[in-house]
């Protein structure tokens, strides 16, 4: 693949630190510039691969970072920069259509997961969806470009996207193992290398069954209820064996009364 020096190249396929850097009077999602530092320091250690500057798979890999940037945290569609507004359309594994006002709405894990057996889309929103797997990956989930396959304006190419269970998934304890995804995606883009629409295809299963593998945890309430019927059973076990004894003793001999 041909190289591109990033001075003469869109600013929304540049890194996503200048593309932030240049962002002003944004309608921030909780209201504050998001912090990627610790992102980009565990980027910087965990990645497979490292693009060269300017290189297609570097261009591709800024455009996902820029896009997926926005969706997270910008809540006015209009002031993206990584897409056509009124053409963008975003789908997974040949599923329904989405928008840029549905990314906004919902947020990209609802839509790129669905209903599945361990997480159920109809059951979340943005900010439940989102808490999930922040609390579930507290170090991030890293995302990084494999390989690409073709050249714009059809650019298809495979993707990684992994992080460490290290906090709890739902009811799920965590195990401190490194979960993986690999996936193909899509991207038809504009000229000027926006994007127009988005195809994910992955296997939207295997993350969750690894998240789920431990069994559900015992709730504190589950525990304290335990506990309680746990005493009971020995209250009354004990209550019992002291009656027996006591019996024992007061009927050793049936004429004991009649001695006195």
């Amino acid at each position: 693949m041909t190289s591109t020096k990033s001075n003469n190249l869109p600013l929304w396929v540049q890194h996503r630190d200048k593309v932030l850097e240049q962002s002003t009077d944004i309608q921030w999602r909780y209201g504050k510039f998001p912090d990627y530092s610790r992102s980009n320091e565990n980027l910087a250690k965990e990645s497979t691969r490292n693009h060269p500057q300017g290189s297609l798979e570097a261009i591709v890999q800024n455009l996902v970072r820029t896009f997926d940037v926005e969706a997270n945290f910008k809540t006015n569609p209009q002031q993206w920069i990584s897409v056509v507004h009124d053409q963008f359309s975003m789908s997974t594994n040949g599923g329904p259509s989405y928008t840029v006002s549905d990314v906004v709405e919902s947020g990209t894990y609802k839509l790129l997961i669905g209903n599945t057996q361990h997480y159920k889309a109809a059951e979340e929103n943005f900010e439940t969806s989102t808490n999930l797997f922040h609390t579930a990956f507290p170090e991030g989930f890293l995302w990084e470009v494999l390989e690409v396959f073709s050249a714009p304006p059809t650019i298809a190419f495979k993707w990684r996207h992994w992080g460490h269970f290290q906090g709890t998934y739902k009811d799920y304890a965590p195990t401190g193992e490194t979960i993986e995804v690999i996936g193909m995606s899509i991207a038809r883009v504009t000229d000027d290398l926006k994007i127009l629409s988005l195809e994910h295809y992955y296997d939207n299963t295997k993350f969750l069954e690894k998240l789920t593998a431990s069994g559900p945890q015992e709730t504190a309430e589950q525990q304290h209820k335990q506990t309680n019927f746990w005493s009971f059973l020995q209250h009354f076990w004990h209550g019992k064996k002291k009656s027996t004894t006591a019996q024992g003793k007061t009927s050793t001999c049936p004429f004991s009364a009649l001695k006195k």
